[in-house]
């Protein structure tokens, strides 16, 4: 297993060959991968809705790192499911958080910015401390599926995140929810109480609702503001 840093052209070119090579690989194989080209400096992000890739991953990689970005607005549930993957599976959970807190940032900008300007919160709680946290690691995992919504779909299995200049894997991409759910019962994995509850994707409190009969598994974040992403996958 290697743990050399490649430059950011060896891992595009990588990123790329990758992405066509492995379009077709399992989960496990994507993960193999992953670990056997990256070692330590790869990752998995996770925002503690469930436990799946962090789960895979520690197969590939005991002891793999998950970073969990703890934006000060979580749901106590997702908290709390933090806590138990860390408890109980052979991962290393890294919380990173904002430069400022929720009180410093409303001493800024305003009480409530996540109403009057998600993108900028956003921005400020989520994708810039993320890209610091991301700053050691050549390569990083997300849990991204094509099914969960349109701006999802083209999800690569493996792409290249020009924007950070690493290696981004999506192992489940190509998973549907009946797959998730398959595989959560198989292994016993993690879930976030909230799904039991309505929610089908769970993000900050303030800006996640249940979804309703018939909406796609993103309706319930933002709801109301047309915008279904927070950036960090933009």
């Amino acid at each position: 297993m290697t743990t050399a840093q490649h430059s950011a052209e060896e891992l595009e070119k990588l990123a790329v060959r990758a992405g066509r090579d492995l379009e077709e690989a399992s989960a496990q194989e994507v993960l193999r991968w992953a670990a056997d080209t990256f070692g330590r400096r790869f990752c998995v992000t996770s925002s503690m809705e469930d436990a799946v890739v962090a789960h895979l991953a520690s197969r590939a990689l005991p002891g793999v790192d998950v970073v969990f970005l703890d934006t000060g607005y979580h749901f106590p549930e997702t908290i709390g499911t933090r806590d138990a993957v860390a408890a109980v599976m052979d991962v290393n959970v890294i919380t990173i958080t904002p430069r400022q807190t929720v009180a410093e940032q409303d001493a800024e900008y305003g009480p409530r910015l996540h109403d009057r300007d998600p993108d900028r919160c956003c921005a400020l709680r989520k994708v810039a401390p993320l890209e610091e946290g991301l700053r050691g690691y050549d390569a990083w995992a997300t849990g991204l599926r094509r099914d969960e919504s349109p701006t999802r779909a083209n999800t690569p299995v493996v792409g290249w995140d020009a924007r950070r200049r690493k290696v981004k894997v999506a192992p489940i991409a190509r998973w549907t929810q009946d797959d998730v759910e398959r595989y959560v019962a198989e292994h016993g994995v993690l879930t976030n109480p909230l799904l039991m509850d309505g929610y089908a994707s769970v993000g900050c409190a303030p800006c996640t609702r249940r979804v309703l009969a018939g909406e796609d598994a993103r309706a319930g974040r933002w709801a109301g503001l047309g915008k279904t992403e927070c950036g960090i996958h933009q």
